[in-house]
């Protein structure tokens, strides 16, 4: 190391260990809505005022109604771009439909038992699915409790790069599915361009036999601009080349209500859907039909839902700002043997700023910023397997702090990339 460099080594040494005194218990790891959004919806409480009848005249208090009540359906299809009849309202996780989903194909068959994913693999192989990377570690969960092969696709600013998406497809009939995050995608914050999301249509028409694209579009509504992109729909385009049967559409209020008792939906063909509810009768006799119901009476509809995330970008718009400002303040036009300290993304919605380290330093800034009191989501994650192959990805998460603590995390985040990087 120059004289320079251990000069400025052990200035950021000192500053790290000064930070080490303070005892900081800070956390950017996952991307909850902080308490100030969550009271957004404290009118949830009380509002049916007694009064359980739902548009059919059926109460919801009572057993029954697996697809949910006509209202939420109703709701939830103008959400998805969806016909009522296309759709199921569940609980309060969309993570749950999507396990269930992937479950029951993978054991009982997408319509019937003889399509069950298992029985096709028999003695041939293992099942796969397509993994556009970096994602989300939950979806990559629910692949490795079923045994499922992962096979990372590759990402960029329009998505997922669909000639290696079609090319595997071709050539693999035991891929049986696609993991994505279509707009504002977790953690790259990419919105899927309206040429990718066509191919996506026809996918069905490549793959092998029960194919299904899990289209898990979890931040549709959760914007940081005035002016937000636009996401094509898949269920129109798919409805258009006649492969509704591979299209799963998933959304949910988890972050737009109350995260822990919001409401979930799915939309897909209507023989998907029938069989769908077949196999989840033999689970449960319906869903929370009373959440269902005050969740239509206090969004109203979709002008409604969007007037309550207006509220939200309020409060999270502030936060990433901050983020940005300690990236562009601390480390931009940096560089270290002619590479730049780090790159990141600027987001227009979603939950997470993804940052680049140079090759082989996202453990160790993760490491680095912990023994100073900041948890960042482990080295990995937003991979299958948790295997990085650069080690640079780091995902921000900086919805559920406070500006406060977010401005002293980002500052430790920021010497400790510098500090890693200048003991590479």
């Amino acid at each position: 190391m120059s004289s320079n460099n251990a000069a400025q080594h052990q200035n950021l040494l000192d500053q790290y260990q000064q930070i080490q005194a303070k005892k900081l218990n800070l956390d950017l790891t996952r991307g909850k809505p902080a308490t100030a959004q969550l009271a957004l919806s404290d009118a949830l409480d009380g509002i049916l005022q007694g009064n359980y009848s739902c548009a059919d005249g059926s109460d919801a208090r009572n057993y029954g109604g697996a697809l949910g009540i006509p209202e939420a359906r109703q709701f939830a299809a103008d959400y998805l771009g969806a016909k009522p009849s296309q759709v199921l309202v569940g609980g309060n996780s969309s993570l749950q439909l999507m396990y269930q989903v992937v479950t029951n194909a993978y054991y009982h068959g997408v319509n019937n038992s003889e399509q069950a994913w298992i029985k096709e693999a028999g003695s041939a192989g293992k099942i796969k699915f397509l993994c556009p990377a970096p994602g989300y570690d939950r979806h990559f969960s629910i692949c490795e409790t079923l045994g499922i092969e992962m096979i990372p696709v590759t990402m960029d600013s329009n998505g997922p790069d669909m000639d290696q998406v079609e090319a595997l497809l071709r050539n693999d009939p035991l891929i049986k599915g696609i993991w994505c995050v279509p707009k504002y995608a977790n953690p790259n914050g990419v919105v899927y361009s309206d040429d990718v999301v066509e191919r996506f249509a026809q996918l069905g028409k490549i793959a092998g036999a029960n194919f299904r694209i899990i289209w898990d579009n979890a931040y549709a509504e959760h914007h940081l601009v005035e002016n937000p992109p636009e996401l094509a729909s898949l269920l129109a385009l798919s409805e258009k080349y006649g492969t509704l049967d591979n299209a799963v559409v998933i959304g949910s209020t988890s972050k737009i209500t109350f995260a822990g008792a919001g409401i979930s939906f799915l939309a897909s063909s209507e023989s998907n859907i029938a069989g769908f509810v077949d196999q989840l009768g033999i689970a449960t006799i319906g869903p929370d039909k009373v959440n269902q119901l005050r969740h239509v009476r206090f969004l109203k509809d979709l002008p409604g839902l969007r007037a309550l995330m207006q509220e939200h970008r309020r409060i999270l718009q502030p936060k990433f700002e901050l983020v940005l400002k300690h990236l562009d303040e601390g480390l931009a036009g940096k560089t270290h043997n002619g590479r730049p300290l780090g790159t990141w993304t600027r987001p227009d919605g979603g939950y997470f700023v993804l940052f680049d380290t140079q090759p082989g330093l996202a453990d160790k800034v993760v490491k680095l910023c912990a023994g100073a009191g900041v948890k960042l989501t482990p080295a990995g994650s937003t991979w299958p397997y948790k295997k990085d192959p650069a080690n640079s990805n780091i995902r921000l998460a900086p919805s559920f702090p406070g500006l406060s603590e977010i401005d002293e995390a980002m500052q430790v985040f920021v010497l400790c990339v510098e500090l890693a990087t200048l003991e590479q």
